[in-house]
């Protein structure tokens, strides 16, 4: 097995915040694994340090960096009236235990599947129990296995909305970044699929054909430029309705990703967004994909803004929602 799963204790999470005499850190207060656990109705953060989906879709690398960016600013954020953090489990994070080659792609597609395999697992467990993952870091090719998991314990379809430049509806050919939402169709997880915000240059024909005969709702983020409100006009569309919620980093302008983009959604549009559907609407999970700092002040910027997303999404939603 090329990845493996290592659970976070109080003395490895320790490491990553600072305390200060007065003051109490989100890390002072979540919880962490611990035999048993219930994460019944808990939010219950998964980390994915890995880069192999996207460089399997002939993307750049670097999206391993994402997770290490934001829990280190996640867990010294203050604990106080707004978000106390003992709500929180801090479960684990995949990681690689060996490099990889772009030069062979199918060997590449193939070590996809294992995490495939892996991230599963792992799911399984999380959603059997009751909690509600945020899962973040790691390539869109984890959307694949979070829905696989759902639907396997539920024992039903999941729909999903994906805010995201890119439908990542390719062909069946070999797992990577691009084409989670097909296969989970394809193998009957995947319900109703809406993407919101797609670029219009840079989704194929065939694949727009592909998600019209699919019954897939989609969006253009050049419709957004023209009408403003019209973003969220679609968003009230998943008022209380049940789904899973991808937002592919790709589609905040000027993040560090694995598709950087100079033009999209900003990042107080964004944090508009989930905060009203995590308040309106019952999201079984929440996926945050594709960040791929480089260097320190890349990492503060990503690390910041996921979690900014992170607890507004914990902040704004009801424990009740989800049936």
């Amino acid at each position: 097995m090329s990845f493996y799963f290592e659970y976070f204790n109080s003395e490895n999470l320790s490491q990553l915040f600072s305390v200060r005499e007065g003051e109490e850190k989100l890390g002072q207060k979540v919880r962490v694994n611990s035999t048993p656990i219930d994460l019944n109705g808990k939010f219950v953060i998964i980390g994915v340090a890995e880069d192999i989906g996207p460089r399997a879709n002939l993307g750049f690398a670097g999206a391993e960096a994402g997770f290490n960016a934001f829990i280190t600013r996640f867990l010294n954020v203050q604990s106080n009236r707004f978000l106390n953090g003992s709500e929180v489990v801090v479960y684990g994070v995949v990681r690689s235990s060996e490099t990889f080659s772009n030069s062979d792609l199918v060997e590449l597609r193939n070590t996809v599947e294992q995490l495939d395999h892996l991230l599963e697992e792992v799911l399984q467990v999380v959603f059997s129990s009751g909690g509600i993952p945020i899962v973040i870091g790691g390539g869109h090719n984890n959307a694949y296995p979070i829905i696989k998991a759902y639907s396997h314990v539920n024992q039903k379809k999941i729909d999903v909305l994906n805010i995201d430049p890119h439908a990542d509806f390719r062909k069946l050919e070999g797992r990577h970044s691009g084409n989670s939402f097909s296969y989970a169709m394809q193998e009957g997880a995947l319900g109703k699929y809406a993407v919101l915000g797609l670029h219009q240059s840079y989704n194929s024909e065939s694949m727009l054909q592909d998600l019209e005969k699919q019954g897939v709702d989609f969006t253009f983020f050049e419709d957004y430029i023209d009408d403003k409100e019209l973003f969220y006009r679609d968003l009230f569309k998943f008022e209380d309705k049940q789904f899973g919620l991808e937002i592919d980093m790709d589609t905040i302008k000027q993040m560090p990703s694995s598709a950087y983009t100079p033009s999209g959604f900003s990042v107080e549009e964004i944090r508009r967004a989930l905060r009203f559907l995590a308040n309106a609407s019952k999201v079984v999970y929440l996926h945050l994909p594709e960040a791929a700092p480089q260097n320190e002040r890349e990492a503060t910027f990503v690390g910041k803004v996921i979690t900014y997303l992170v607890t507004d999404f914990i902040k704004k939603y009801s424990k009740t929602k989800v049936s």
